[in-house]
């Protein structure tokens, strides 16, 4: 019978905080693939650790979940032996692509694309060493406090406000978005938004759609033209259709709005970019140009 509570109890936490902790890992690693992994060997974790010694799921998955992405940033880091290259940055802001990493081919298929649409902070955020990135996405994006990241690092608070200055420093050197990133109110409708999504909640959606909320789908050349969908309630069927159960949603700010990635198993399958009037959604922009979503994917890649 503790066995079968047992079970339940990782099954109710895998459905409640899963969406939450693919999206930190995301945020620290980059990788749809890797953060789905680290998140899944977060919860064998749980499954195995001692009953009883365990008083709040979501904190321990959390600290556990931004452990494992340390140490396979640090990993990686040192299998690279190398710094990034600067060039992927220039690429990312409007230069050319360095050897070896286009995607596009001939000049005339290349894409040019709008702010909207680029990846600059995620490729900026590959610069920061290890503990910076961990401590920067803890606390400045996801706003947890000093104290409890420290505990996750390992590291002291004052250690900790200074790698968070560091890595601020380094972000806004590049010239990416800057304090909208952070701002939460964006952080906190993504998320509601991300948990209804993965829920299939229909109300949980309107809780965080304006009443007049429309959305439009960019389908790109030659894809199926769809008209503006109007209303929050038919916003919202439409958005579980495509990204409910099943699918994956992580945050990633663009151009200082609130956006998320979707993937459809581990491949990028839509940008949602959202257009917010107060705490409310009030348009949902869909990018699902396939050019556009290459171009991003070898970002990401």
């Amino acid at each position: 019978m503790a066995g079968q509570q047992r079970d339940e109890q990782i099954i109710r936490a895998w459905n409640a905080h899963r969406p939450y902790l693919v999206d930190l890992a995301f945020r620290m690693l980059g990788d749809i693939g890797a953060a789905e992994d680290v998140v899944q060997d977060a919860f064998a974790r749980l499954l195995h650790a001692p009953r009883g010694e365990i008083a709040d799921d979501r904190g321990w998955l959390i600290v556990v979940t931004s452990r494992l992405c340390l140490d396979q940033i640090r990993s990686a880091r040192s299998r690279r032996e190398r710094a990034h290259d600067a060039a992927e940055i220039e690429f990312v802001t409007g230069g050319q692509p360095p050897p070896g990493r286009g995607v596009l081919g001939d000049p005339s298929d290349r894409v040019t694309l709008d702010d909207d649409v680029r990846l600059a902070l995620l490729v900026v955020l590959q610069r920061l060493s290890p503990a910076e990135r961990v401590v920067f996405v803890l606390h400045d994006i996801f706003g947890m406090p000093f104290e409890s990241v420290a505990q996750t690092v390992g590291r002291t608070v004052p250690g900790c406000r200074q790698l968070a200055r560091r890595a601020r420093q380094k972000i806004e050197s590049q010239g990416t978005v800057g304090s909208h990133v952070t701002a939460a109110e964006h952080r906190q409708v993504t998320e509601k938004f991300i948990a209804a999504a993965a829920g299939g909640d229909l109300n949980g959606l309107l809780e965080v759609l304006a009443p007049d909320a429309w959305g439009d789908f960019d389908a790109g050349p030659g894809g199926k033209p769809i008209g503006v969908i109007r209303g929050a309630a038919r916003v919202a069927r439409h958005l579980l259709y495509y990204w409910g159960p099943g699918t994956t949603l992580v945050t990633h700010p663009v151009a200082g709005r609130p956006a998320l990635l979707g993937f459809t198993g581990r491949a990028l399958t839509g940008v949602l970019v959202f257009s917010m009037h107060g705490d409310k959604i009030q348009a949902v922009h869909v990018i699902g140009d396939p050019r556009k979503l290459n171009f991003l994917s070898a970002q990401l890649g």
